[in-house]
């Protein structure tokens, strides 16, 4: 009997095929928004927001939360989905993005898209409102949760304090989408700190255990070339590495 390795295995039983289709006219229009910056829309082509966006269901005025926000790519994008009877937050932890450059970046969001709230907060002390949002986002970012680091100011966090709080902050029925960088089985925070990527599993099981219900897996950014071993910085990867997508839903 041919034995399957286990990542090989978790990676099966993760991704589902994903059904090629068009995006919806509101999602294509947002993306395709023409005050959208172009070094932002050069990510378009490895990002696919008008796919992601669809098929976590964002839709005109819904509450949306970018979690980990970074350059604002997609809380840009989703303002630009959910409309003025909608509403975005961009949650930021105080340790990034806190330089002139860091400013001048959410300034220029703030004049092109109002519609963006920009929320600063302690990377390790994360306290949303409860029962405040139909969807979120995170992007490339949650295995951050894992990471430790003297030069950014980051210090040990509970990731599943983290996700406890989400869940909170999630209306019955909301939505929670988590894409990041495949990694191999083992040790987290060791895999996190030397690649900054997490085994699916992980994430999987920690927002199982703060109660939300896996909705849906998608391999729509899978890369089986991607070599899990390296650097997703290496430059022969950086923005093609192998992402998964989960979809997950607070119990009504």
């Amino acid at each position: 009997m041919k034995l399957v390795p286990v990542l090989a295995l978790a990676s099966i039983v993760l991704a589902s095929p994903v059904v090629a289709k068009e995006p919806s006219r509101i999602v294509a229009t947002a993306v395709a928004a023409a005050d959208r910056p172009a070094e932002a829309k050069e990510l378009d082509a490895s990002r696919k927001p008008a796919e992601v966006l669809d098929w976590l269901g964002i839709k005109p005025g819904m509450h949306v939360a970018d979690l980990i926000s970074g350059t604002g790519y997609w809380a840009e994008i989703m303002a630009h989905v959910v409309g003025p009877k909608g509403t975005v937050t961009a949650y930021e932890p105080n340790q990034f993005y806190n330089d002139e450059k860091g400013a001048a970046l959410w300034a220029g969001i703030a004049s092109r898209t109002p519609l963006v709230s920009l929320v600063r907060y302690p990377f390790e002390a994360f306290a949303p409102p409860a029962s405040r949002f139909d969807a979120a986002l995170i992007n490339m970012s949650y295995h951050d949760l894992y990471w430790q680091s003297e030069q950014y100011k980051i210090p040990r966090t509970d990731p599943d304090a983290y996700v406890r709080a989400l869940y909170s902050a999630m209306k019955p029925g909301g939505v929670v989408g988590v894409i990041d960088h495949v990694g191999a089985p083992g040790d987290t925070r060791s895999t996190v700190d030397k690649l900054h990527r997490i085994d699916p599993g992980v994430v999987r099981a920690d927002f199982e255990r703060a109660g939300f219900r896996l909705a849906g897996t998608s391999n729509l950014l899978a890369n089986p070339a991607d070599d899990h071993s390296k650097l997703v910085f290496d430059p022969s990867i950086r923005g093609k590495t192998d992402r998964f997508m989960m979809k997950f839903v607070k119990p009504r």
